[in-house]
């Protein structure tokens, strides 16, 4: 059976409506929840839109078809009526009568090229768009997440009046960067369905571009919550799981680790040393 080889839009939007649910439970009042929520209308248009892109424009097919016949028409017509006489063979005439066809041809030759490419044009057009949409809403996520830095964990310097009002714990700063993560790799995912039926080169390198665009601004909210984790003062040493040490230095250079309740797990690296931590997950 073969069940996990493309991907399944509803799956995609089923997804990102848990997430608005999750948010709006976690932060009522924030942004990112409203954020969420144009993420969940998108992906339910993008169905209509990748659907629309992937499906053959027959009545467009057909027009260009009579089109490019009467052109073909038109050109043997005039082929026939053409009238040989022995000026034609004269090297001057000859040469003149051969460029004039040899134009002839290449413009209608562009013609036909211009009119056979005009589906895909047009549903390439429609995938840009749709993709600069969602471009424009990663750096909306982006902004949402800016001045949620962990630098009040780990206190260092005092504010001043233009400073952001922090008033989130460390558990709610840490889940609230956990969403924005979350929200720019499903952005990346409704790109890929535009291009799941549709692997037009320039559409597909606009995906991949969004995928890269998602992936780095993804790495840097992962940045803080590895900051966030390892000058958590809420931290607490435990033994080693299978073998594997559940600790990690924190800003001072001590040892800190997640408490064993804290279930489920997730492993990342560190950011200068490369040594593996575990951070805890939650809703």
């Amino acid at each position: 059976m073969q069940k996990y080889r493309s991907l399944k839009p509803e799956k995609i939007v089923e997804t990102i409506a848990i997430l608005e649910r999750r948010i709006y439970e976690r932060f009522p009042n924030a942004g990112l929840r409203n954020v969420a929520e144009e993420l969940h209308q998108i992906a339910q248009e993008a169905i209509v839109r990748a659907e629309r892109i992937r499906r053959p424009n027959i009545p467009l097919r057909l027009g260009i078809s009579l089109l490019v016949l009467l052109i073909l028409g038109l050109l043997g017509s005039i082929a026939t009526s053409v009238r040989m006489s022995d000026d034609l063979f004269r090297l001057d005439d000859f040469v003149q009568s051969l460029e004039a066809l040899l134009g002839s041809l290449v413009f209608i030759g562009a013609a036909i090229l211009f009119l056979a490419s005009l589906e895909i044009r047009m549903k390439r057009s429609r995938a840009l768009r749709a993709v600069h949409e969602l471009r424009a809403l990663a750096h909306i996520v982006d902004m949402h997440q800016l001045t949620k830095d962990p630098e009040r964990i780990t206190g260092r310097g005092p504010r001043t009046q233009s400073s952001p009002q922090r008033t989130m714990t460390t558990f709610e700063l840490s889940r609230y960067l956990d969403y924005c993560s979350e929200l720019l790799s499903l952005i990346s995912k409704i790109g890929a369905l535009y291009v799941q039926n549709f692997p037009d080169p320039v559409a597909l390198a606009a995906v991949d571009q969004l995928s890269t665009l998602t992936n780095g601004l993804s790495r840097n909210v992962w940045q803080k919550l590895m900051i966030l984790d390892m000058g958590s003062p809420e931290t607490a040493t435990t033994p080693p799981v299978d073998g594997v040490s559940t600790a990690a230095p924190n800003v001072a250079g001590q040892v800190a680790a997640v408490p064993a309740e804290s279930q489920p797990l997730a492993v990342a690296e560190g950011l200068e040393s490369g040594s593996p931590f575990i951070r805890p997950k939650g809703d």
